[in-house]
């Protein structure tokens, strides 16, 4: 059975889900701000389903790496899981919760997730 992932394959995926949300964020406004008003205010849908199925894909993608991303470790908990998953929802949601993300890191370091149960602050 294999062990525990490494600290540097959990800062690979780490900055891959951080990617993903910005990612996810863009096209939620993309929808919502571009497509949406083209179908409604100028009778124009032919960018919904594009950027709908953009949209789809991208936030399967984050819902697929948050668990992968942010394993149960001090700092993250409950609460933490529910607001990451609930920034999906919304717009500008990915971004707000993109500083919290970015404070999980050790300072110093551009892609570790900080460890404090093993040896950290």
């Amino acid at each position: 059975m294999p062990g525990p992932p490494s600290v540097e394959a959990l800062s690979v995926m780490f900055e891959l889900f951080r990617k993903v949300a910005l990612v996810e964020g863009i096209t939620t406004l993309a929808l919502f701000l571009v497509a949406m008003p083209l179908k409604y205010l100028a009778g124009w849908p032919a960018l919904v389903p594009p950027f709908g199925w953009i949209h789809g894909i991208a936030f399967i993608a984050y819902v697929v790496a948050m668990p992968l991303a942010l394993p149960t470790r001090r700092g993250v908990g409950l609460l933490g899981w529910l607001r990451t998953l609930i920034a999906a929802f919304l717009p500008f949601g990915t971004f707000i919760s993109e500083s919290w993300l970015r404070r999980l890191r050790p300072r110093g370091s551009r892609g570790a997730i900080s460890r404090p149960g093993r040896g950290g602050r």
